[in-house]
């Protein structure tokens, strides 16, 4: 029958052991390095096909874009508000306390807006865009040179590049996105375009 440890030991090994995983954690917070977890993480299965994401300016290249800014741009306004920067082709949704809910790409027709303060005016559920594609949650609030520009998502999900030979005003965003957009900007919402 093998012998019985008094409380006592027992205690005093479990204090050593905290002390030493303190120890541990207090040099590795001052080399900079961080720890780890030892639980394992699940992780996605690799594919035959999967290929890296493009670097910031081989996507600019690839799209016409300039890559995803994280912040709101600084001249957009401040309250509630829907933020559509020209030259980076992005969107946010701006709550009242200035904190963007939502950033996004888009994906702009042939006719831009000018810059400035807009607002939403007429939303409608669904039609054919002047492209022919079957589009949803179409959210209006400029016109120029005669084109209404409005956002919107494709049904199918899709961005085709604008048709050519064809004025368009739509502002195409992803399917989730202008689901996003639509339920934020209700008639009324105040729109700045930045350049």
């Amino acid at each position: 029958m093998p012998a019985r440890l008094p409380s006592w030991a027992w205690v005093t090994g479990l204090t050593t052991g905290a002390i030493a995983v303190v120890a541990v954690l207090g040099v590795q917070a001052d080399q900079g390095t961080k720890p780890t977890a030892s639980a394992a993480r699940p992780s996605t299965p690799a594919t035959a096909d999967a290929k890296p994401s493009a670097e910031p300016e081989e996507k600019e290249k690839e799209t016409g874009a300039k890559p995803k800014e994280s912040t709101v741009p600084a001249d957009s306004g401040t309250g509630r508000r829907i933020v559509y920067s020209l030259g980076t082709r992005q969107v946010w949704l701006v709550d009242a306390s200035d904190a963007p809910r939502r950033s996004f790409e888009v994906w702009p027709g042939t006719v831009a807006p000018d810059p400035g303060t807009y607002t939403i005016g007429t939303r409608t559920d669904a039609t054919t865009g002047s492209d022919g594609v079957d589009i949803e949650h179409i959210v209006y609030f400029a016109a120029k040179s005669g084109v209404s520009i409005a956002f919107s998502n494709a049904v199918d999900g899709s961005s085709p590049p604008p048709a050519e030979g064809r004025s368009t005003g739509g502002i195409r965003v992803a399917k989730a996105d202008g689901e996003a957009l639509w339920t934020f900007g209700t008639t009324g919402t105040t729109v700045r375009v930045v350049e």
